[in-house]
């Protein structure tokens, strides 16, 4: 609503939204972002203009004094210094000075979010609305964000779900719950801190009142039919109803999940990669007599910039790429569950979560799907209802249960938390805090504790 204007935003207020990647096209990534100061381009087009228009002797005799006018504002916005601004912008955000020239249309879906983001922020809007900025930047990235944005001189509106970012940048909380919005001073962690006293007051305030107004009925009921105690009765009954309406704090249900376990350990090696080579060009080699194991104990993370091989790492751990030289080796009895970043993504949602795990692994009684839904916190009508009314957590928890549902033994996470909420993060580090089966996982947020890396 604000980025459409329809919450009324005063007119000379410059508003932009952070949320659709760049149009692929044979434009540099550098000029890309140069282009996101419109008035910085209006200016340069308008002095060519008259440059040409001097040159070719078409002149009319004012031009000279609107050229004067124009190099008057470029010098007050400083346009000569702006690429190395927006080079800057794009070296934070991960792009290498090859990378700034390359044509748009070259880049990724992940990269062309980076651009947005990038011209979004050389732009310097007077409010810039971000939404999960941080979905698709590596670590250093974020760390380069976060610092680029506690020197910003406007207002940031961000809607995030990683706690780090949050402490470090917001100097404001909002909380929209209940069809309302509850504004909180400081960071997220004071937020926390914040939001439990007051509802830990709203409660106490509430029980109070309710003995209170319990006192006060007593007090009706035993004097309602008493004329000597009519007019008391009367007063007290007034004292009700001038009693403001306090409610209960609203318990926030917690989100479960449970991964399936207790499975006959092996022993090892479990799974490994022996002097791997690997390239898709052999110009371009990306792993060079890599070697990389899991015994019974391993809880490993990969972490790595964008580009660097992760998930070509996994591919090769998966045995979806062959090793051009060197040995994959599997335990007999492993297998794997794999969570794939993109996996929400691949879900039905025109089906219920129930039709999904029945589609998936037919021949199981219902009963069977929707005990593998509740261990993920979808039960009752959750489970029923088509996948695409649920909320981004929950469309994830039934991507979890489908994963799990064969009882993998060994779990692969490829950024699992992208697009979680804090609540589903939460749950999702206890579930595998509580897992028993050995397994190693590529895990890129610091909420999940022994998973800690990437960001």
């Amino acid at each position: 609503m604000l980025a459409t204007r329809s919450l009324r935003v005063p007119a000379h207020i410059s508003l932009l939204h952070v949320e659709q990647e760049v149009a692929g096209d044979d434009t540099p990534a550098l000029q890309s972002v140069l282009e996101s100061d419109t008035v910085r381009e209006d200016l340069l087009h308008r002095e060519r203009e008259l440059s040409t228009q001097i040159a070719a002797g078409r002149a009319e005799g004012s031009e000279a004094a609107q050229l004067a006018e124009i190099y008057a504002k470029l010098e007050e916005i400083e346009a000569d210094k702006a690429p190395a601004r927006a080079s800057v912008i794009l070296a934070g955000l991960g792009f290498t000075p090859k990378m700034q020239q390359q044509p748009t249309r070259e880049f990724s879906g992940g990269w062309r979010m980076r651009l947005a983001l990038a011209r979004a922020l050389f732009a310097r809007p007077d409010l810039l609305l971000l939404d999960e900025p941080t979905n698709m930047l590596d670590v250093r990235a974020i760390l380069w964000l976060e610092n680029y944005l506690q020197t910003w001189p406007s207002t940031i509106l961000v809607v995030s779900h990683d706690r780090n970012f949050l402490n470090a940048i917001a100097t404001d909380i909002i909380h929209l719950h209940s069809q309302r919005l509850d504004g909180y001073r400081g960071d997220f962690e004071t937020f926390i801190k914040s939001k439990q006293e007051r509802l830990l007051n709203q409660q106490r305030e509430y029980e109070a009142q309710q003995q209170y107004r319990q006192h006060i009925q007593v007090f009706i009921d035993r004097f309602r039919y008493n004329a000597n105690r009519a007019s008391q009765v009367q007063s007290k009954l007034k004292m009700l109803e001038k009693l403001p309406e306090l409610k209960p704090v609203d318990k926030e249900l917690e989100v479960v999940m449970k991964f399936p376990d207790g499975f006959e350990k092996f022993s090892p090696p479990i799974l490994q990669l022996d002097e791997v080579d690997f390239y898709y060009d052999p110009k371009h080699v990306i792993f060079s007599r890599l070697s990389v194991s899991a015994d019974l104990e391993s809880r490993i993370c990969v972490v790595g910039e964008n580009g660097a091989g992760k998930s070509t790492m996994l591919k090769l751990l998966m045995g979806d790429l062959a090793p051009v030289r060197g040995i994959r080796h599997a335990h007999r009895n492993l297998k794997i569950g794999y969570f794939s970043q993109h996996h929400v993504e691949q879900l039905d949602l025109n089906v219920s979560a129930v039709e999904l795990l029945a589609r998936k692994f037919p021949g199981r009684p219902e009963e069977e799907y929707r005990h593998q839904l509740g261990r993920y916190g979808i039960s009752g009508e959750l489970a029923v209802r088509p996948v695409a009314s649920l909320s981004g957590g929950q469309k994830s928890r039934v991507a979890f249960a489908q994963m799990t549902m064969p009882c993998p033994n060994f779990y692969i996470l490829d950024e699992p938390t992208n697009h979680l909420d804090m609540e589903t993060i939460e749950a999702l580090g206890r579930a595998l805090n509580n897992f028993r089966v050995e397994f190693p996982g590529k895990q890129l947020e610091e909420e999940i504790g022994m998973f800690t890396g990437g960001r």
